[in-house]
């Protein structure tokens, strides 16, 4: 990792942010991903069509067919999320340290207890905004996950700030 000097950060900075990634930004990151693809499709129309066979064979079904029929309904809006907040707790607890984001005309400082890394504008894979969070890709499975606490009103600045960075560059 590369070593920055923090003045000299401070007199280039555009944006600073200290972020602590949570379960719930995890889990929310996830949930976008799952449910903004095909899969997500997938998921809906099997529950659409759980509910529809329910609805059909409910009355006359026995009480195995009666449970295989409400734990099918209940696979995608509540089983699945439910296994990726478990998952994504796990993957919180792994990032125990804070991290010191600083964007500035040069890049990203990135600091993270004695850990210091700086990241070129050209070197940053992707943008990716939802409702509740900002995803900086600096590579294809890594990020900077920023939620809407952290970025405040800024949050839309921010954006349009982090993209008119990359586009200049790439």
């Amino acid at each position: 990792m590369a070593a920055f000097h923090h003045d000299e950060v401070r007199e280039l900075m555009k944006y600073h942010f200290k972020v602590k990634t949570t379960a719930s930004d995890l889990w929310q990151l996830s949930m976008y991903g799952t449910y903004t693809s095909i899969l997500g499709v997938t998921n809906a129309v099997f529950t659409a069509a759980m509910i529809l066979m329910a609805v059909r064979f409910f009355p006359g079904a026995g009480t195995v067919l009666k449970v295989l029929l409400i734990l099918a309904i209940c696979i995608f809006p509540i089983i699945q999320p439910l296994l990726v907040y478990l998952r994504a707790v796990k993957q919180a607890k792994a990032l125990t340290q804070e991290v010191d984001l600083v964007f500035d005309d040069e890049g990203i400082h990135v600091s993270m207890g004695a850990q210091k890394e700086k990241i070129q504008w050209n070197a940053v894979k992707g943008l990716n905004k939802k409702p509740t969070l900002l995803v900086i890709y600096s590579s294809a499975q890594h990020g900077y996950v920023l939620n809407n606490k952290v970025l405040g009103e800024q949050k839309e600045e921010f954006f349009n700030y982090i993209r008119s960075k990359i586009n200049v560059k790439k």
